[in-house]
């Protein structure tokens, strides 16, 4: 039997405005098929190596202890940690540049303080080194750090007094500047939106580098939407517990992780974009390079809340480029390494060009698949060597059946599947129009309709107008056709407008 499933209802002028955090697409993968242009356009850069910056006219390495605004009209030159311990205000178009010759310089909103970085696709706000064009380096600066009040699964630890749920940014001083974790899941730290971070990553200790931008148990209140983070010298975006949404954002040639989740995440994220180099990978003992690395914490532990985020419509873009027998960093591994008793959920995506594609690593975490608590759903491994993989510690577990069970697919080759996915300066990663991933995109899962209601039966003395996601009318009628609906739909009856997924 069909169901049809209400997302969200509409005003009769704006087909559009959303309720919920999840926008739910016909296609898989972060981007729609041609002729829609890619969100990417206008606000990013894939070449910040060439890019000239205006000069510095203001340097900035005091903390910043009362409200304050930067302007549009200035470029600042940050030197040292800057800690932000009240609200910090950006203009659209404002450069910030960071003193690679300052040690540690960085940006570390403490829990106490604020980022208003809210650009304009126009007119973003960029975050760079202060080296010359040509000169940039991965690890330049320190990143941007977001600290906050929400829940973690930390454990308290007598030996330094620390309460459970308490946590410190790996790498930088212990202190109340350094400081996440608490209570408040609904905890705001601000908005981050039309933004870019370049050559971020500073290694305060060995091996101890802090990330493009690090969430340190950031609330659901603050805002991330299009978020480049370029070159950075480990994770390009990493969640230490917390439960911020996030959306549009973009890894582009990052060392360590792409999207690394610990601690507890419990976000949401939509829309992702990852563009690996098969020469720029983590060289560090005992790591390796992922797409993906989950965890509940480091030693695996049932501490709650659990790991848990969801994320729907990545397109991961791996180091071998279309070519299985291509030469590249020996440390590169995985499109997503899921362990230590994490609880992830991935829909809706595209991976390819990695070496393995998702690997269950440890019985807690095959246990987790086995339960459901952990998903991989209706997703595509594309032109990897190995499709899924578990080191079967659980002999209940078969890896390929759990992922054949929940509607993934895999294919071979990544020929045909995206537009020019491997040009970095000018990469179209749309899906071609008849590739695998154009289609079959499915919202129906709980984790991903939310507080949506199903829509009881047909009304009386009702006219149905039922027009598909491009607007076309396909149906106008007393009576719902259910069986002859599958996907994304508009229905307008008595002066509403509601966005329908049937299934």
């Amino acid at each position: 039997m069909k169901k049809l499933v209400l997302l969200f209802s509409l005003v009769a002028t704006s087909l559009f405005a959303q309720s919920t955090f999840w926008t739910p697409t016909v296609y898989r993968g972060a981007f729609e098929s041609a002729p829609v242009p890619m969100w990417t356009d206008s606000w990013t850069n894939f070449d910040p190596q060439h890019t000239i910056y205006p000069a510095a006219t203001d340097t900035v390495s005091d903390s910043i202890t009362v409200n304050t605004t930067w302007t549009n009209n200035k470029t600042y030159l940050v030197q040292g940690p800057l800690y932000v311990k009240a609200n910090l205000t950006i203009q659209p178009g404002t450069v910030v540049l960071f003193d690679k010759t300052a040690a540690g310089s960085a940006l570390i909103v403490t829990n106490k303080g604020k980022l208003f970085a809210d650009g304009l696709v126009n007119s973003p706000i960029v975050f760079a080194s202060n080296a010359a064009p040509g000169q940039r380096n991965i690890g330049d600066w320190g990143g941007i750090v977001l600290l906050g009040e929400a829940q973690n699964n930390l454990p308290a630890n007598a030996a330094s007094g620390t309460p459970a749920g308490i946590g410190y940014v790996e790498g930088l001083p212990t202190s109340k500047n350094t400081q996440y974790g608490g209570n408040n899941d609904e905890d705001t730290s601000g908005v981050l939106r039309y933004i870019r971070i370049e050559f971020g990553g500073y290694a305060y200790q060995p091996d101890k580098e802090i990330n493009g931008i690090t969430f340190g148990s950031v609330g659901s209140g603050t805002v991330v939407d299009y978020v480049q983070v370029s070159f950075a010298n480990d994770d390009a975006f990493e969640w230490f517990g917390g439960t911020v949404k996030c959306k549009h954002i973009v890894s582009y040639r990052n060392l360590d992780d792409d999207f690394d989740t610990d601690f507890g995440y419990r976000g949401k994220v939509q829309f992702g974009l990852i563009i690996r180099d098969p020469f720029i990978a983590d060289q560090s003992a005992g790591s390796t390079s992922e797409g993906f690395e989950s965890d509940n914490d480091g030693s695996g532990s049932n501490n709650g809340p659990k790991t848990a985020g969801v994320f729907s419509n990545i397109t991961a873009i791996g180091p071998l480029r279309g070519n299985l027998q291509a030469t590249i960093d020996p440390k590169f591994r995985r499109a997503l390494r899921l362990r230590r008793n994490t609880e992830l959920k991935v829909y809706n995506s595209v991976f390819m060009d990695f070496k393995e594609g998702v690997h269950i690593d440890g019985t807690a975490t095959e246990t987790n698949a086995l339960a459901g608590t952990l998903r991989f759903k209706n997703n595509v491994i594309a032109g990897c060597v190995t499709k899924y993989v578990s080191r079967v510690t659980n002999p209940s577990f078969d890896a390929g059946a759990w992922f054949l069970a929940s509607n993934n697919d895999t294919v071979v080759s990544t020929n045909g599947l995206l537009m020019n996915p491997y040009n970095y300066l000018t990469g179209d990663y749309r899906p071609i129009h008849a590739s695998i991933i154009a289609s079959g995109a499915d919202f129906t899962d709980t984790n991903l309709i939310g507080n949506n209601i199903s829509v009881g039966e047909d009304q009386l003395d009702v006219t149905y107008e039922i027009y598909d996601w491009y607007g076309n009318l396909v149906y106008i009628g007393k009576h719902i056709p259910y069986e002859k609906l599958k996907g994304l739909y508009v229905i307008k009856y008595s002066g509403k407008l509601e966005k329908v997924f049937v299934y």
